[in-house]
């Protein structure tokens, strides 16, 4: 049975936040309370169900003594042993610590990896998937770097994904996907496979990461239009490099000063994803799993065209529905991901 002392402190203090949000309070304050509101109302309608269950158990156990209500009692109470295991499963998972990320915009980044053209092809097929998946949801999609290959394939793909729970529905897409299928530029007909790596980043806030200007080098070029075509002859284009860790932002928009903005906020998000990695790895060391978006190095999938399936490694998941999925039907792999991960999460609280 879970704490109720635990539970009313929750309960509690969903209903301050509720009275907060009837006074006169500055538009950030409200976004603040609001956010945190919103996020403990389904908490406490899981909570209220419950005590309301376990209410009706300890009145019914009470009548089971009375000869004339004892087989009804002794009903009732079969059937409410029967329903609370699992109101107390779904109040536990309501529980699960959050990712506070979870309700950022965030980061797509998508390279080919082994494969040559055939992985960069690839890369393109996994641009299409998650840009289909954005218009599913009604999620924005704006392209920040966009390179493509001679044959219409993906060298480098950096886009800014903004909607309801982005990051949380995306975060576990982090790793190496890999494609099994006969290339259009193989005449014998071959099985190949190549690869392509996906990095799903929460986007950062101003005051997440500080940077020193003095960390800084950046440089103008000249930009050119997705596939190189319509060569801008102003020098708008903006690569910063952050020295302490090498990496290395490039935006290539018109503007010069929406370039600069749009590289510095690409380099803040890939810190705070470094800081995040970080932390993880620390928790994780007392830890038998990881929370977040894993080891960007794993295999996670593997898309078998000849077979028409899509199949997950990490758990074990199998899908014949290829089209669809490369279509942007990707709810029910998400789904099952979260559902593991938040068993895994429930299992080591239990354990």
């Amino acid at each position: 049975m879970l704490p109720i002392d635990q539970l009313d402190q929750i309960v509690s203090r969903f209903q301050f936040l509720e009275a907060k949000l009837n006074e006169d309070l500055s538009g950030a304050d409200i976004a603040k309370i609001s956010r945190e509101y919103a996020e403990l109302r389904p908490v406490v309608d899981e909570i209220n169900e419950y005590k309301t269950l376990l209410s009706a158990l300890e009145e019914a156990e009470e009548l089971v003594s009375d000869p004339d209500m004892k087989a009804l009692a002794e009903d009732e109470v079969s059937n409410l042993k029967e329903k609370i295991p699992k109101t107390e499963q779904n109040l536990q998972l309501a529980l699960l610590p959050k990712d506070n990320a979870d309700a950022r915009p965030a980061i797509l980044e998508i390279r080919p990896g082994t494969g040559g053209d055939e992985a960069a092809l690839f890369a393109g097929n996994l641009l299409r998937m998650y840009q289909r998946y954005a218009e599913i949801n009604n999620w924005s999609f704006d392209m920040i770097e966009q390179q493509h290959t001679e044959l219409g394939g993906i060298k480098e793909v950096i886009a800014h994904i903004k909607g309801d729970g982005v990051f949380a529905r995306l975060k576990y897409e982090s790793g190496v996907h890999r494609v099994q299928r006969v290339p259009e530029t193989e005449s014998g007909g071959r099985i190949h496979t190549s690869a392509a790596t996906v990095a799903v980043l929460p986007e950062a806030e101003d005051v997440d990461i500080e940077i020193n200007s003095n960390d800084l080098r950046i440089d103008t070029m000249r930009s050119s239009g997705a596939g190189g075509q319509h060569v801008n002859t102003t020098d708008s284009a903006v690569r910063i490099t952050h020295l302490p860790t090498g990496i290395v932002v490039t935006s290539s928009e018109k503007s010069q000063h929406r370039n600069r903005e749009i590289a510095l906020q690409v380099l803040k998000t890939r810190l705070f994803d470094l800081e995040r990695q970080r932390v993880d790895s620390e928790r994780s060391e007392n830890r038998k799993i990881q929370v977040g978006s894993g080891d960007r190095s794993e295999r996670i999938r593997t898309y078998n065209f000849p077979q028409g399936r899509m199949t997950d490694h990490r758990i074990n998941l199998t899908l014949y529905k290829l089209d669809q999925i490369l279509g942007g039907d990707l709810d029910e792999t998400i789904d099952a991901l979260l559902a593991d991960a938040q068993a895994k999460m429930l299992a080591e609280i239990n354990g």
